[in-house]
Parts: C-alpha cells; structure tokens; sequence
C-alpha cells in the first residue's frame, strides 16, 4: 500500500520511486499526488522530453510555460506544434503587469546588460514571479534539469526537497547525457526547437541567449557576459530576492 503523501520525506519519496523507469516514476508519482503535480517546460530539448512522457502516456500531470514575453519566435513555433501533435493546450503565465511596465519604464528594455543585480531583478519579474504562482498549492514539480548542465545542477539529487515552494522536485532526467536527450528526440519524433540545430542547446529570452561554440561549456550560451558562478535566473536556486 502506498504512503500517504502528507508522510513523504525526501528520503521515502526517493525510496518510492527507486528502480522505476522515468515514465513508471511519473506516473507513480501522479498516483501519490492527484491535481498537485506539475510540470514547467520551457520547451527545450529536455522538456519536449518529458512533455512526451506525460501526453504520449496519458500521465495526469499540468504542464505550464512561462511567458517572459522576450522568447524566440521559434520557441512559439514549437509550443504550436507540441499542442498541434498532441491535441493539447501548455497552460502559460505571463510576468506581473505592473511591475514588467514599470521595469520598462525606469530602467529599459535592456537593463539587464548592466549588472547581474539587473539581470536578476529581470528574471525575478519574468519568471520567477509567475513560477511562484504556477506553484502555488502544488506539491511535485517536475522539471527538465539534468546534471550536466551547470556545476550548480551537478550537486542536486533526483528528488528534492523545495522549502522555499513548499513542494518536492523531481528531476526525471537527471543522469540522461545530451546525447541521450538527442536519440529520443530523435526516435520518437517528438516536436523540438529548430535553434537546437544551430548550436543553441539551452535556450530561454531571445536577448540573454546565444549559440555556443564547439568546445563552450552547455551554459555558456546563457548570460554570456556574466561571471559562470552567475548562470542562474533564481528558479531552481533559493535566493532571498527571488522569494515572493
């Protein structure tokens, strides 16, 4: 018989999901916790990924996007056809109004070229702001994160405990190398970013994102004028500035 999710630790949820198959996992995982369980794709490689785990499987997990309202004009085009091939529709939260106009208004479209204290307050109001409410009441957050991507995401475990959201975080993808990502992208012919092709491999608002070149660390591509210890936008750390 199951534990009931009130009793989970991060240690007994570990334990739950231990030998299972990252589809089994998911599953699993929307059994222990009906209509608090979420996914947050920002539909990179990874997240169709899993975006395919869930609707190809009929896994009862929301999955929602944040809409900065900077994103490349092909990030649009794959959330179209990822809700095209898969008759459904990714919920989306925008950036608080007021405090995105009034960014705009004092400080500018490009801010936060100026100093990682901008930048950070750029991310906060596009997304970490809207993450918080896409979180609220929710008890699993499963996202796209695997450990190869920065130093910071090599230190963090499978399941997580998220204090700061009050919720666990399951990182099904977690050990899976680029290459991994790739093949089943790749055989299952699910819907991807056409910047993946031009040496885009993480990619997020159109101004803070750019190609690597061959040899470039898998983030370098992101925030390319900031110290690497930086690369961060404050969703996946727990940075007082980005608590709501």
């Amino acid at each position: 018989m199951l534990a009931e999710p009130t009793n989970h630790t991060q240690e007994s949820l570990t334990d739950q999901l231990a030998g299972l198959s990252e589809v089994d996992a998911l599953r699993r995982l929307a059994e222990l916790y009906p209509g608090q369980i979420v996914f947050s794709t920002s539909l990179g490689y990874e997240d169709q990924v899993i975006t395919d785990m869930i609707l190809a499987n009929d896994i009862p997990i929301r999955i929602f996007t944040l809409d900065t309202g900077r994103m490349f004009a092909e990030t649009y085009s794959v959330w179209k056809k990822t809700n095209d091939r898969y008759a459904t529709k990714i919920e989306t939260y925008f950036p608080e109004r007021a405090a995105e106009e009034r960014l705009m208004t004092e400080k500018g479209p490009y801010s936060f070229y100026d100093s990682v204290e901008n930048r950070k307050e750029c991310c906060g109001i596009r997304k970490v702001e809207p993450l918080n409410r896409a979180l609220s009441g929710q008890k699993i957050w499963i996202t796209g994160i695997r450990a190869e991507q920065s130093p910071n995401r090599q230190t963090m475990t499978q399941v997580e405990r998220d204090d700061a959201h009050d919720l666990f975080k399951f990182h099904p993808l977690m050990n899976w190398t680029f290459e991994q990502v790739k093949e089943y992208v790749k055989v299952n012919n699910v819907p991807y970013n056409p910047l993946h092709d031009r040496g885009f491999v993480s990619i997020g608002c159109q101004p803070c994102t750019r190609a690597i070149q061959p040899g470039e660390d898998f983030r370098a591509g992101r925030w390319w004028w900031e110290d690497n210890s930086k690369k961060e936008c404050g969703l996946h750390t727990h940075e007082e500035a980005f608590k709501a």
